[in-house]
């Protein structure tokens, strides 16, 4: 257990701090964002723990946060996270960190074929703590943060460090420590996408196929509306009118405030904040019809030849049988970014198979030759 619990917002401190982590060899990590009340999402606290303390850093109030970046970086000092890939998007999007020598208990848990393996559920479990679900949903870019705040903040990387010693031992014990290295080491290749507006974005929106063309020209208004302001006042777009009231206007064409007011959503608050804007887009909506189907970007892998899917499909079967047997998700087993450009790729050779797929050395050692056979056998 930790001795010590400090809120880091002076330099001093931090400078104190950094000097502290840079004689550690293992340092638990994790962080807090604003996703929920922000347009232009930041990080808006950092948290560590050592054996000697847990730190709870203000990076709103610290700009040299940056100067974290040769810890990060350095290959001496473990830094042990839970879910890993958000935290590193986040803190490369914000201070352009580089990671090496990771450790996920998230991935680990997986790994090790936990049933639950949220960081509440394991804590519950092994250490008999219970975190405090409303904060969950907490605005983290608010000052000042209160005790409450403070406390949950610490719990994510408090119980990390014996989180992982536990895991190692499990893992070692199962000779499962390499695999699940390498799947530390991939994360560290993650890279943030920009956030962009996607003009045509609407089309993807629930019942957005289902409009006639004046009532999608009319979304497609709103939903421009909508982004333009959310970015001038820095909250989500679903914080400014939700997907499902915005389609409820499109269907209506509603004329007038007091039409307005009648939709399902529309609150009062919605009506006299931003009724002169919505009905303004109505106008421009049953103006301008969409009478071309709308082309959003794509997202995900693109689609498969007929022989591709059915390779997939035998993949997916493979997979699902190794992964019963493992007692794991079958995802664990490969991802199915890999086992997609494996079927579509169609390798003969293993040599082909690692460059197409990206496995490490111990999954393909492991199941490489198995998903050549499934390729060989089932084109």
């Amino acid at each position: 257990m930790t001795q010590q619990s400090l809120f880091i917002t002076t330099s001093a401190a931090f400078d104190a701090m950094r000097a502290q982590f840079e004689q550690q060899t293992r340092l638990a990590v994790d962080t807090e964002s604003d996703s929920l009340y922000s347009y232009f999402e930041k990080v808006c606290l950092l948290q560590f723990s050592i054996p000697q303390a847990d730190y709870v850093v203000d990076p709103l109030a610290l700009p040299q946060v940056a100067d974290l970046a040769g810890l990060f970086a350095a290959p001496h000092i473990e830094k042990i996270f839970h879910a890993a890939e958000y935290d590193i998007l986040c803190m490369k999007r914000d201070y352009q960190f580089q990671f090496v020598n990771i450790f996920d208990t998230m991935i680990a848990a997986r790994i090790l074929g936990w049933k639950n393996v949220g960081l509440g559920n394991i804590l519950q479990e092994r250490f008999g703590v219970s975190l405090n679900k409303k904060m969950q949903r907490a605005d983290w870019g608010h000052r000042p943060l209160s005790a409450e705040h403070l406390a949950y903040a610490r719990e994510d990387t408090h119980y990390l460090l014996a989180l992982a010693d536990a895991q190692i031992h499990e893992l070692e014990r199962l000779d499962r420590l390499q695999e699940a290295r390498e799947e530390f080491e991939r994360l560290t290749r993650v890279e943030p996408t920009p956030r962009r507006f996607d003009p045509d974005g609407y089309w993807n929106m629930d019942g957005a196929r289902d409009l006639d063309t004046v009532g999608l020209g009319i979304l497609r208004e709103l939903y421009h509306w909508r982004d333009g302001e959310a970015r001038k006042h820095d909250r989500p777009p679903f914080k400014v009118i939700s997907d499902a009231t915005l389609r409820h206007i499109a269907a209506a064409h509603p004329t007038s405030s007091r039409a307005l007011a009648h939709l399902s959503g529309v609150s009062s608050f919605v009506n006299e904040r931003y009724g002169h804007a919505i009905l303004h887009a109505v106008e421009r909506g049953r103006a301008t019809p969409q009478t071309a189907q709308p082309h959003p970007r794509a997202r995900g892998n693109p689609p498969l030849d007929n022989h591709a899917r059915t390779r997939l499909g035998h993949l997916k079967e493979w997979r699902k049988h190794i992964a019963a047997q493992r007692g794991v998700e079958p995802d664990v087993i490969v991802s199915n970014d890999a086992l997609y450009a494996i079927a579509r790729k169609n390798p003969r050779a293993l040599d082909g198979l690692i460059q197409v797929s990206g496995l490490g050395a111990w999954k393909a050692n492991a199941y490489g030759e198995a998903m050549l056979a499934v390729l060989r056998g089932k084109k």
